[in-house]
């Protein structure tokens, strides 16, 4: 499995997503970090201000309806108790928090005895109210499991002397940050997430079109040269790059230009010299002598025909056209003697005298050096079709089956001047097939003959 995507469009919007999750991530945290502060100092400003109001209001009621009035002043993570008889409160740890509620409550209540300590949590049931209103003890005070248990931090225990000299104790839950990864918060992340996600890929889409662009008008280019140029548009690094590529595409068609010129014009000077000797040789008495010289003068032209044709490259610069392979590969098997089998019909997309000549080339050679030919036609997945020519005959060395289509180039057991060829032929197939979009390979079967398997799209 590859984590890191293939495209440029996967890895813009990776690159796009990976810088969302951080930004978000490190936004997450920086509000997380603040908001629970404030949310600190603000709990810890109410809890002060929540006991200095319950220490004034029983500090102005009667004695005989303080109990009735602290439950009255019990809620959620406090508790309230008058203590009538007890004492100064036990010493005790002070954590950080105590010292600054203390602080406060004396900024808050002036001239009031006020100490602070840290509680601990009892087990459930521990500090139960008696029926009848009596407490269990000033010290078995502490919170109901109910409202102050784990997993909170231990409570505060508040010791002030009311006006009367008694003491209360109030007993508050240890201010706790609140929690800003709750679910309702996923919600909104997820969908800005996917929204930013959505639009990366779109944005990426549309800035990498120029690029599919130049990799389509590359493709084109392997298989015509006289292909449309790329469009220039886009960022101006792309906008450069096309320009790039099509200064490259029109030097390399003044090239091929310049020397289909020169190969033109050395044919015409050739013809006209061995147009001059085939004149001279009809004046040869010697019959036998005459034949040889205008055989070879034959020879000299097919080749300078041939090579012209390789130079010119026709299969490239021909229109593309729907053609019926199925029909005219059956009659080049009839016109060669060889044997057809693949559907009736099959229409792509061609040059039809490229891809004849083509076929007629390798058809031919398998019938005259493998004395038959078996043509199979056959449609491939991925918008491809297979030709396969197989004849009967010696084959061709291993070492010598890529050899064979280079220009010029005879195996000399077979293709030498007595059985014919100028050493052009598969070059000639092979370029026009490649200026297809195709391929064509050649391999020794293993019953003896070869194949020649030509792959072009459809």
């Amino acid at each position: 499995m590859r984590l890191v995507p293939e495209t440029l469009v996967g890895r813009t919007v990776l690159i796009l997503l990976v810088g969302l999750v951080l930004s978000q991530v490190a936004a997450v945290v920086l509000f997380g970090l603040n908001h629970h502060a404030f949310f600190l100092r603000m709990t810890s400003q109410r809890r002060a201000e929540r006991i200095a109001s319950a220490v004034q209001v029983l500090n102005g009621t009667a004695a005989a309806r303080r109990l009735e009035t602290e439950r009255a002043l019990d809620g959620p993570g406090f508790r309230v108790r008058w203590l009538p008889q007890a004492g100064p409160p036990p010493s005790g740890p002070v954590p950080g928090e105590a010292r600054d509620l203390e602080m406060e409550l004396h900024r808050l209540m002036p001239g009031r005895t006020v100490l602070v300590r840290q509680g601990f949590h009892p087990p459930p049931g521990f500090f139960p109210r008696p029926p009848d209103g009596a407490f269990a003890g000033p010290d078995d005070f502490g919170p109901p499991p109910d409202e102050m248990e784990h997993p909170h931090p231990p409570p505060l225990v508040i010791w002030t002397r009311l006006d009367d000299g008694t003491w209360l104790r109030m007993v508050a839950r240890a201010a706790q940050g609140e929690g800003f990864l709750h679910p309702g918060f996923y919600g909104p992340l997820l969908t800005s997430m996917v929204v930013v996600l959505l639009f990366s890929l779109l944005a990426a889409r549309r800035a990498a079109r120029p690029l599919a662009l130049m990799e389509a008008a590359a493709s084109r280019l392997g298989r015509d040269v006289n292909a449309p140029p790329v469009a220039v548009s886009g960022p101006r690094e792309v906008r450069a790059a096309a320009m790039a590529f099509n200064e490259m595409q029109a030097r390399l068609r003044r090239f091929i230009d310049d020397r289909t010129q020169m190969v033109a014009a050395i044919s015409h000077d050739l013809r006209t010299p061995i147009t001059r000797l085939k004149l001279r040789a009809e004046f040869i008495d010697d019959e036998e002598q005459r034949g040889k010289v205008l055989s070879d003068l034959a020879e000299m032209e097919a080749m300078i025909a041939s090579t012209l044709a390789f130079a010119r490259d026709d299969a490239a610069r021909e229109m593309r056209e729907p053609l019926d392979l199925a029909q005219m590969l059956a009659d080049l098997a009839d016109e060669f003697g060889g044997h057809y089998s693949g559907p009736a019909a099959l229409v792509i997309t061609a040059g039809p005298l490229g891809l004849k000549r083509t076929f007629a080339n390798l058809i031919g050679n398998a019938v005259k050096y493998g004395g038959t030919a078996r043509i199979g036609l056959e449609r491939k997945d991925g918008g491809h079709v297979r030709v396969i020519v197989d004849d009967d005959g010696p084959g061709i060395p291993e070492a010598e089956l890529e050899r064979v289509f280079a220009p010029f180039y005879r195996v000399e057991a077979s293709r030498n001047r007595e059985t014919g060829g100028t050493g052009l032929g598969l070059a000639v197939a092979r370029s026009a097939v490649r200026a297809h979009g195709g391929d064509i390979t050649l391999k020794n079967r293993a019953g003896g003959g070869l194949r020649v398997t030509v792959l072009l799209p459809v």
